[in-house]
């Protein structure tokens, strides 16, 4: 495999830190790492993510990420994440992640270390 560019590196490093059963958003790994911004986060989780837990970098409105819904959610009932239950309006029926509670906020992630 190629070298990962820096910023990828750091994303991915960031995502594979995120505690089973919690979520960090694009802007908040973005935020967390003092660089780029949403778009940025998900542009390296769409080119490089599959080897980490990318069910973990989520849509800030808790949306399961289109065309991967049943694998995240298979991976969320698993571990244990906070969903807030589909209304039935809601197309597929497909829950919703409960941001409130499973958002991670990186509490802990290095004990004496700064930021990535």
């Amino acid at each position: 495999m190629d070298e990962l560019p820096e910023y990828a590196e750091r994303v991915l490093e960031v995502a594979e830190r995120i505690p089973p059963g919690r979520v960090m958003t694009y802007g908040d790994v973005a935020e967390w790492l003092g660089d780029g911004g949403p778009r940025q986060v998900g542009r390296v989780m769409a080119l490089y993510g599959g080897a980490v837990p990318w069910w973990r970098v989520v849509r800030s409105d808790g949306v399961l990420l289109p065309g991967h819904e049943l694998r995240a959610l298979e991976r969320y009932r698993e571990e244990g994440t906070p969903l807030r239950e589909a209304s039935r309006a809601a197309e597929g029926h497909v829950p919703r992640l409960d941001m409130k509670r499973a958002r991670w906020d990186g509490a802990g992630a290095y004990s004496d270390e700064a930021h990535i």
